[in-house]
């Protein structure tokens, strides 16, 4: 600063003194006036060109550097340089915070919906447009009312009081798979709305089967015990012959057994959900896991058909007919599984009717298992549930079959538990078909690989 007023006072008295020299002869001073004024519009001229220069940087190309001059423009255009770099910088480190926020959001298990003041949609994460069937390219400043239809969200918006969440239907809900979205919103801002939206689905079918289960299984243990208890009060208060004691005793041991199922059962799935996947060391042969279950299904037959007249006939397709085709998992709960499923068709098919059990290994070396019925079917809306503890189709006629209503949840699990899953299909006054598929990795042919290994040993 110094310098440069140094360099415009020695400029004033340069012109000054030319001018003076020059027009000497005119009136006093009026050349050194003269010269002053010149000097003075030619640093006027060259200041304003240097502050266009600037001023035209700044407005048009901040992305440029800035104009190199010497003096009060140039320092003034290299801190505007300066502060552009930092505000540039400032500005991409918070939108890179926004976007990484929002990344954040993107994943979240939650929804999340901007709604401005006109309760227009300003924003909403991919777990929200999938709770509610919004696309926010398409839906984006719409009403979020026009949207989300719900008359219990229309009634919990025009409430005002968000203090609470409020449930509805969610996006594709079906009657054969519910759908259940948790919707809360939020004022912040100026007018402005957060929406928050969660997948109740699976909280509110956990807590309906947690009722059930603890409504069913009082009822399945009171139904004996209030049976043996009348039984014993009989026997007490009574004088009974020893037929009478003889009968009412054979009925106090048929509800003790029972309970003692029951429990077994519950104690069954208690232990299947708690245990290690099975190994893959143990292996069975699925033509002796079939028979055995040929054995028990035709007992059971014999027994339903002179206490209850039930006769059907009991078709076993096993193939392939070979000890060398094997499973591996643990035997006992194989056993239990394929025996369920087909106690359960016996029991359920109507006198005359046909059950069949198929056994067979597919192309691609898994193992295909499945009972065929031609009982009466299942209602559509049953077939979801009915691997849910203690769920029944038909309550009076599961009693009068002797089930406790644990079977499919039990085969549910040893399924899962083996890397598979149990399919149910039925069709009203057709049958019903249980299958499952086990991986290859669970099944092999033995013969198969002993002949392998013969071939290479005698290679080498």
């Amino acid at each position: 600063m110094f310098w440069r007023t140094f360099s415009f006072l020695f400029l004033l008295i340069f012109g000054a003194c030319v001018g003076e020299a020059l027009l000497h002869d005119y009136k006093p001073w009026s050349g050194a006036f003269l010269g002053v004024l010149f000097i003075t519009l030619m640093w006027y001229l060259w200041s304003l060109s240097r502050a266009y220069e600037v001023l035209h940087w700044i407005k048009d190309r901040p992305g440029e550097s800035p104009p190199q001059h010497s003096g009060l423009w140039g320092q003034i255009a290299e801190r505007v340089s300066r502060l552009s770099r930092a505000h540039d910088q400032a500005l991409l480190g918070s939108e890179q915070r926004l976007n990484e926020f929002l990344q954040a959001i993107q994943v979240s298990p939650n929804g999340v919906i901007l709604i401005n003041a006109r309760a227009r949609i300003e924003w909403a994460n991919q777990t929200a447009m999938s709770h509610l069937g919004i696309d926010i390219e398409k839906d984006r400043d719409q009403l979020i009312g026009y949207l989300v239809r719900d008359p219990q969200y229309v009634a919990y918006m025009n409430s005002l009081s968000y203090d609470h969440e409020v449930v509805i239907e969610g996006f594709k809900s079906q009657i054969n798979a519910p759908k259940r979205i948790s919707l809360q919103l939020f004022h912040y801002g100026d007018g402005r709305k957060l929406m928050l939206t969660r997948d109740v689905t699976d909280f509110e079918k956990a807590e309906l089967m947690r009722s059930d289960f603890v409504a069913n299984v009082s009822h399945e243990i009171r139904t004996p015990l209030t049976v043996l208890a009348g039984f014993v009060e009989t026997m007490q208060n009574l004088p009974l012959t020893p037929e009478e004691q003889a009968r009412y005793l054979g009925f106090m041991q048929q509800q003790s057994s029972r309970m003692q199922i029951l429990v077994q059962d519950l104690l069954t799935l208690s232990r299947l959900e708690g245990s290690p996947m099975p190994s893959y060391t143990d292996w069975h042969s699925v033509e002796n896991l079939c028979n055995n279950c040929e054995v028990e299904a035709r007992g059971l037959m014999a027994i339903l058909k002179s206490d209850s007249g039930l006769e059907h006939r009991l078709l076993f397709s096993i193939e392939p007919q070979s000890q060398d085709f094997k499973v591996s998992g643990e035997r006992a709960e194989l056993q239990s599984a394929m025996s369920n499923l087909i106690s359960n068709a016996i029991r359920y098919t109507p006198t005359g009717g046909e059950v069949r059990v198929e056994s067979r290994m597919c192309a691609d070396g898994s193992w295909f298992f499945a009972v065929h019925d031609s009982g009466p079917g299942i209602s559509p809306e049953h077939l979801p549930r009915l691997t849910e503890r203690f769920y029944r189709v038909d309550r009076s006629r599961s009693r009068e079959t002797g089930g406790t209503g644990l079977g499919l949840a039990i085969v549910k699990h040893v399924v899962q538990r083996h890397g598979a899953e149990l399919k149910i299909e039925s069709t009203l006054g057709q049958g019903s078909t249980f299958s499952w598929q086990f991986p290859k990795a669970r099944t092999r042919l033995a013969l198969l690989e002993e002949k392998l290994t013969d071939n290479a040993v005698s290679a080498s």
